[in-house]
């Protein structure tokens, strides 16, 4: 299948091209901008949407265990769920560093290419993103 089928979007972060138009990512850049978006947007930060994001913003002053994380990582798979309906997660990994981050993987089948991907999202537990 075309790259067509996966979608179009502004480039995340916005940028603005030498035409002067902003710039698009399509396919799996697409998608990967769209999953950081998610992840990145903490529950209630949008007022006219305040149930889109991810819940792991709520974890910021949690003692950070393998408890935690797990429910970290079932926060991630549920705001993709919700919120990215393009994709299938098959497995969230991740990996505690100690300077205070975490790296979660997230492995991904892209549903109408059946092709799979992963992301690393590192997640800054000391500011929050």
């Amino acid at each position: 299948m075309k790259k067509e089928f996966l979608g179009r979007g502004w480039k995340f972060p916005i940028e603005i091209g030498h035409d002067g138009a902003f710039s698009l990512s399509q396919g799996n850049e697409d998608i990967e901008e769209a999953i950081i978006i998610i992840l990145k947007t903490a529950k209630g930060e949008r007022p006219m949407e305040p149930e889109f994001g991810c819940d792991i913003h709520s974890y910021i002053f949690e003692v950070i265990n393998q408890s935690t994380m797990m429910r970290m990582q079932e926060d991630i798979r549920k705001a993709l769920l919700l919120y990215e309906p393009r994709i299938e997660v098959l497995e969230i990994n991740n990996e505690y560093i100690e300077s205070g981050m975490i790296l979660f993987t997230i492995d991904y089948s892209v549903i109408s290419t059946n092709s799979r991907y992963n992301l690393v999202y590192p997640y800054h537990m000391n500011e929050g993103r």
